[in-house]
């Protein structure tokens, strides 16, 4: 007899057996694309370090350029011309400019940038400006960008493409991040073949592993296979030790029921303690989660779909706690294509199919068994019949969760 929670219960036990100081490590910034920071990133200097000019023309002072223009240009002297890449070290004087390219250093006493366009040059060292500037016109100024104990980023940030670029101006070579989760996978049964191999009758190609795999990557884990281990107690506590030792959290599929040959709830035991065993929703009911040597484990159900299923509701908010990325599904508006009953105490998770009707979105169930994983690959999302709710009408809206960002353009 399972004793269940419902998947609201079982989270928060989740949330309060697993908070644990997560392991960190410094990565170099060519390897931070996409991992997850440690610590709040606070810049130590200013960015960018001296007054930049934003266009080619002439630095100079505002109130020498006041009130021209086309018909009475300011005449100004050009005292220097300023080199990308060099320090200034002069002081512009007054009635002075200086030749100034885009990203050049803006000299002492000079407060604007006059743009090409707008000055001639009249070839025996002066200059007429055609257009007033406002002070601080075409510049930007020391620390503009960053300076002293500004923070940057913050701590759980992902690291995108855009942020590698700001921290490699603040002079960043590495950084430090929450390690990537290591997830051990072991499926169980007898029953069981590669799915390279050509099943014998009564036999069945293991999908759990490549698809526990693929989902845990997702979720910003690495997934490590360990196979698959027959219905044989000592071998099933065997495969689970090693995973114990190399991997942050272990998934094992099939054997979470309760038959004579069911073993999952046993081999946790002998390395720890059930937390629970048995969750209120369909399908995933047998489900188990388990402490070992501080790490969590968890015994699914082998049906693919309830897999699925449990690995979406409940491991996908575990490994933002175990380090992996803080995702969510994208959740939509939908009005259901027809009626669906559901079983009153379990909350009902539904795949289902979208399309566009005019100015709304229709989600067709999809009716599969929970041993049937192709009907998933036709699915766009699912939806919860919560467990007090013993059905839906046709027209009922309801929210979908997406397994995509963007299902076929909707």
């Amino acid at each position: 007899m399972l004793n269940v929670l419902t998947l609201e219960e079982a989270l928060d036990l989740s949330k309060k057996e697993f908070s644990l100081i997560l392991r960190t490590e410094h990565v170099s910034l060519s390897k931070a694309l996409g991992r997850i920071l440690a610590e709040d990133i606070i810049s130590k200097e200013y960015v960018p370090d001296f007054n930049r000019s934003t266009v080619d023309g002439y630095a100079l002072r505002a109130r020498d350029v006041f009130g021209c223009s086309d018909s009475i240009p300011a005449i100004l002297a050009v005292q220097a011309q300023i080199r990308m890449g060099e320090s200034t070290g002069f002081s512009l004087l007054e009635g002075c400019c200086a030749a100034i390219p885009t990203g050049g250093a803006v000299p002492a006493g000079a407060d604007s940038i006059v743009m090409l366009e707008y000055a001639e040059d009249y070839g025996d060292g002066t200059i007429g400006v055609a257009k007033p500037v406002a002070p601080g016109e075409n510049i930007i100024f020391r620390g503009d960008d960053v300076f002293p104990g500004k923070q940057v980023l913050p701590k759980g940030q992902i690291i995108r493409s855009q942020d590698v670029g700001a921290l490699s101006a603040m002079g960043f070579t590495e950084i430090p991040v929450y390690c990537v989760p290591r997830v051990g996978i072991i499926s169980t049964g007898d029953e069981l073949v590669a799915p390279d191999q050509v099943p014998a009758p009564g036999q069945i190609r293991d999908v759990n592993s490549l698809l526990l795999a693929a989902q845990i990557s997702t979720y910003g884990a690495v997934p490590i296979s360990y196979g698959i281990v027959p219905d044989e107690e000592e071998q099933l506590k065997s495969a689970v030790g090693m995973a114990l030792s190399e991997c942050d959290a272990v998934i094992l599929s099939g054997g979470s029921s309760v038959g004579v040959k069911d073993a999952s709830c046993r081999v946790i035991e002998s390395f720890g303690t059930v937390l629970f065993h048995g969750l209120a929703i369909k399908p995933g009911k047998p489900t188990i989660l388990g402490r070992c040597e501080s790490k969590p484990v968890i015994g699914l159900p082998g049906h693919p779909v309830a897999a699925f299923f449990v690995t979406e509701l409940f491991i996908r908010p575990l490994m933002t706690a175990l380090g992996g990325k803080p995702t969510k599904p994208r959740c939509v508006s939908a009005r259901l294509s027809e009626n669906i009953s559901a079983n009153h105490g379990r909350a009902l998770y539904c795949a289902c199919r979208l399309t566009q009707k005019e100015d709304h979105l229709i989600a067709e169930p999809i009716r599969t068994k929970s041993g049937l994983i192709t009907a998933l690959s036709a699915a766009d999302g699912y939806f919860c019949v919560s467990r007090d709710c013993e059905g839906l009408m046709k027209g009922t809206e309801i929210q979908v969760y997406c397994f995509t960002e963007d299902q076929n353009g909707i």
